[in-house]
């Protein structure tokens, strides 16, 4: 009868050293079979201050907090995905818990040459005295409590005890109450590490608490040498520019970044080819040619809408995503209004030296006004093509727009040129044709043209042009109100306001009895803002006429009296008992189909009455 093997008992070719009630320590990587592949995001996860890229502030801060012995009690770390968040903070518990003996280290260092008794577990997350918790699955004040009564005890085998809660912003706000005593006083062996990418999300009264690190983006150049220094390790020949591709897509993010690079070294080896080059990453992320994105910009700013839809139709067919296009022609639209107001800012890394060369062309073609208009108009449209059932045909309808509003004046423009350019009599002003589907119109051709006085002519004993609405009778400023939807200040009006005196640019008038005189300056700061011109707004002595809506109520008065004379409506009262007159309407105001039915009385005016019944009379 042979013995059961013992759960720690190993073979010497294990790669692996049994060390009693602890955990097996790898001393060495196996290859293992090929399922066991690790991802290149894993696989090459920094475990030191030296592996981090584009950190640069943070680790300086650090190593300096370290070597004068000023290390804080509790960090938090906040930033976009995938700049290194949860990895720092590993590495910030490897220098916590540091110990060489070979070497003599046994206290808190930055500078980690050699993997310490403790490290190995600790990057491989399953060292008993760092715990690590989701803050996404564990939100509530039970799971903060088990932290604050395991916090008493001291660690087991390292130096500190160390907590990284990722996500630290998804705790319950009576979470975060209850750890706000012991992250202010914690004990001496007790190190707290916070990762949240929604900073704003957690309390002031916890961010106060700690030390705060905001980790950056990476920017494209470091991202680029870091994908480099990747494929020379893994062994695969990768375009420049096909890496400059992915580190735009990755918008910063390493993690982004390494998946993207697994992702196409996959689709390349499918491919067969030697070299992954710049198409094969376009054809994988569905993104168009940097080259055609600047001709379509180029298309669509001349007013060569046939071209430019013809295009876009064409990197549709190839995958290109339609809501993509339009984002990168956002893009290149933001990165020519950057070269016209710093044009002495350096390029970013993954912007090739033909789209700088062309977007100085087009820099110093458009102008301001225009590059703005064109990005307000593709931003809409993202959204539009995104949540189109037809993304393709939304995309066209967006080039459309943006062909057409190319070559269009600001309403500044319109306005200093109405005042200030000469009128031809008998012809109208010559405004720029807003037909960028074959006018002939060209925004680049416009440049400085669209800023010349108009061939237009006024006048010279003209009376100068009124800017705003002209308002002669208190009817005009309801109307003015109703148009600029003031609810509010039309019913005063129509009510509370008695008119004396209205003339240009005064305005005298009577409140009826219990009006408020808050009036005076509402309707003041009103009129200034519709027309464009002061107004002296004041309250006269004088009884005034009769506002609005006791004219209104009058007529209606009168109306009525006229209807109830008629024998017809008489006659109908008195068959109908309790019966009265609800509503009186002329004939225009009656619907359609009530009109059908109306006898023709060779154009005179019938007056329909709207009689309401009384119960009583229901039978009948």
């Amino acid at each position: 009868m042979t013995d059961a093997p013992q759960p720690n008992a190993q073979s010497p070719d294990d790669g692996a050293l049994s060390l009693g009630l602890d955990l097996p320590v790898q001393l060495k990587p196996s290859a293992g079979p090929a399922g066991e592949y690790r991802v290149l995001a894993r696989k090459y996860r920094p475990s030191s201050f030296d592996d981090l890229i584009g950190q640069e502030a943070m680790v300086r801060t650090l190593s300096n907090a370290f070597k004068l012995d000023r290390i804080h009690q509790a960090y938090i770390l906040t930033g976009v995905r995938g700049v290194g968040k949860t990895t720092t903070a590993r590495i910030l518990a490897r220098a916590f818990n540091y110990e060489l003996p070979e070497q003599g280290i046994n206290r808190p260092t930055v500078d980690m040459p050699e993997l310490g008794v403790h490290c190995q577990a600790i990057i491989e997350s399953r060292h008993v005295d760092v715990i690590e918790m989701d803050a996404a699955s564990h939100t509530g004040i039970d799971d903060i409590r088990e932290i604050i009564e395991s916090a008493r005890y001291r660690p087991v085998m390292a130096r500190c005890k160390v907590y990284i809660i990722d996500e630290v912003h998804m705790l319950s706000k009576a979470a975060f109450n209850g750890l706000l005593k012991t992250l202010e006083e914690p004990p001496p062996h007790v190190r707290f590490l916070f990762a949240t990418t929604e900073i704003e999300k957690v309390p002031v009264t916890v961010r106060s608490r700690c030390q705060r690190f905001d980790l950056r983006r990476i920017e494209s150049q470091v991202l680029i040498d870091h994908l480099a220094g990747i494929c020379t390790k893994e062994g695969v020949r990768v375009a420049a520019e096909a890496l400059a591709l992915v580190a735009r897509a990755a918008e910063g993010s390493v993690r982004d970044a390494l998946s993207l690079l697994d992702q196409a070294i996959a689709h390349g080896s499918s491919a067969g080819a030697d070299e992954i080059g710049a198409a094969t990453i376009r054809d994988m992320l569905g993104v168009a040619d940097r080259a055609r994105i600047v001709d379509l910009f180029e298309n669509v700013m001349q007013g060569d809408i046939a071209t430019a839809m013809t295009s876009l139709k064409e990197q549709y067919d190839q995958g290109a995503d339609p809501a993509l296009i339009l984002s990168d022609l956002a893009e290149f639209v933001h990165f020519v209004t950057r070269l016209r107001l710093v044009p002495d800012a350096k390029p970013d890394a993954s912007v090739t030296p033909e789209e700088v060369k062309r977007g100085r062309e087009f820099a110093s073609a458009l102008g301001t006004p225009t590059l703005t208009r064109a990005w307000q108009i593709l931003s809409k449209g993202v959204a539009d093509v995104r949540h189109s059932p037809r993304p393709l045909a939304a995309a066209d309808m967006v080039l459309v727009r943006l062909a057409h509003a190319s070559d269009l004046p600001t309403p500044e423009d319109v306005l200093k040129r109405l005042q200030n350019a000469p009128l031809s009599s008998g012809s109208p002003a010559s405004m720029p044709s807003g037909g960028g589907g074959g006018g002939g119109s060209s925004a680049m051709a416009q440049g400085s043209a669209m800023r010349a006085p108009l061939p237009v002519s006024i006048p010279q004993n003209a009376p100068r042009a009124q800017v705003g609405p002209r308002i002669a009778t208190l009817q005009d400023m309801v109307a003015l109100a109703q148009t600029n939807r003031d609810i509010q200040l039309k019913i005063a009006l129509e009510s509370d306001v008695r008119p004396v005196r209205i003339e240009d640019g005064t305005f005298e008038f009577a409140l009826v009895e219990g009006a408020s005189a808050q009036l005076v300056p509402q309707i003041m700061n009103k009129l200034k803002e519709w027309t464009g011109q002061r107004w002296l707004v004041a309250i006269s002595n004088e009884p005034g006429a009769p506002t609005i809506k006791d004219v209104r109520d009058a007529k209606e008065a009168e109306k009525m009296r006229g209807v109830r004379a008629e024998p017809l409506v008489r006659s109908v009262l008195d068959r109908f008992p309790g019966a009265e007159i609800v509503a009186v309407r002329t004939i225009g105001d009656v619907e359609p189909v009530a009109n059908a039915y109306a006898p023709q009385q060779g154009g005179e005016d019938v007056i329909y009455a709207d009689t309401q019944i009384g119960e009583d009379d229901e039978d009948l």
